[in-house]
């Protein structure tokens, strides 16, 4: 069974910062490119971030420019999400997924982790 596992999340204040992870396990991160997608209750599920398993390329959506970062740890099969100078629009809860490359459809989907930001 192909897992995808998110964790990291949880209740923060404005401006403060949270790191998410996203565990694979029974498949290699590797090979796919892994999406950052968040939700929040009423809207519409809308990409973060993505990171291609190409050549390594990264994309922000222009709502977190210069305050998230994606990267990769290959050794530990896992791909991470550092949210610095948080806003309470961030709050949702945020899936990872991972697909083909980071504009076509993505085959596997984690549980989400809900983040909140709020003080």
């Amino acid at each position: 069974q192909v897992q995808l596992v998110e964790s990291g999340g949880g209740l923060v204040q404005p401006g403060g910062s949270l790191r998410l992870s996203c565990a694979a396990s029974r498949f290699t991160l590797d090979y796919y490119a892994i999406g950052w997608f968040r939700q929040a209750p009423g809207k519409e599920r809308e990409g973060v971030s993505c990171i291609s398993s190409s050549d390594g390329s990264t994309y922000y959506a222009d709502s977190v420019k210069g305050r998230f970062t994606i990267s990769r740890d290959n050794a530990k099969n896992t791909v991470y999400l550092q949210m610095n100078t948080l806003k309470p629009e961030d709050t949702a809860v945020y899936y990872c997924a991972a697909g083909s490359d980071c504009v076509d459809g993505y085959d596997y989907w984690g549980q989400g982790t809900q983040v909140t930001v709020s003080s």
